[in-house]
């Protein structure tokens, strides 16, 4: 289904033009409107409305919009999934009930999703969301504080007991304790 053909607009309608092409479209086959119409052109008239709404809610978002631009301008002008006569195919959506389809032009090694978006680009476009790049920024803050914490320690102790390892040091404590425990009679 081509949602400028549907909204009867071109591939450069603004916004403006597909608020308005949407609004007339809709109150032309609104359910409501047909009510006390026969069934069949009840029936007609909400299957309509149904594809004026989804291309009105793609067409209006840039993002969706675009997307859905990238996807139509790969797929084939002639309808049918593919070039005429060629073994090549590009399925946007899978006609079968399943969640994804695979490419049948790259052997099904990239897998895609029902609206013809590759895994890899999902996944791409969730790790340049801005929240994805903020939290990723404060866990790189938080383990380069770490990293700083733990080394500054390593620093303060060779600063204030130069020559004595970590281990020397807890030894000589261990020594102090058991003399401490002993008594300083026993010492001699």
């Amino acid at each position: 289904m081509d949602h400028y053909k549907v909204l009867g607009l071109n591939r450069s309608a603004t916004k403006s033009e597909v608020k308005e092409a949407f609004r007339r479209l809709a109150v032309q086959f609104h359910p409501d409107k047909h009510s006390q119409s026969s069934s069949q052109v009840r029936d007609s008239a909400a299957h309509r409305f149904k594809q004026i709404s989804e291309a009105y809610q793609i067409l209006i978002d840039d993002r969706k919009r675009a997307d859905y631009n990238v996807r139509r301008s790969t797929a084939q002008p002639h309808g049918g999934g593919g070039y005429a006569g060629s073994k090549y195919h590009y399925n946007n959506r899978s006609s079968s009930s399943s969640s994804s389809s695979y490419n049948s032009y790259d052997g099904g090694a990239r897998r895609r999703s029902s609206s013809g978006v590759s895994m890899l680009e999902v996944a791409i476009r969730f790790m340049t969301t801005r929240a994805f790049l903020l939290n990723v920024a404060f866990a790189g803050c938080m383990l380069g504080g770490a990293k700083m914490i733990d080394g500054g320690g390593e620093r303060m102790w060779k600063r204030w007991n130069s020559g004595k390892s970590f281990e020397e040091a807890i030894d000589s404590i261990e020594k102090a304790k058991s003399r401490q425990r002993r008594g300083p009679e026993d010492d001699d």
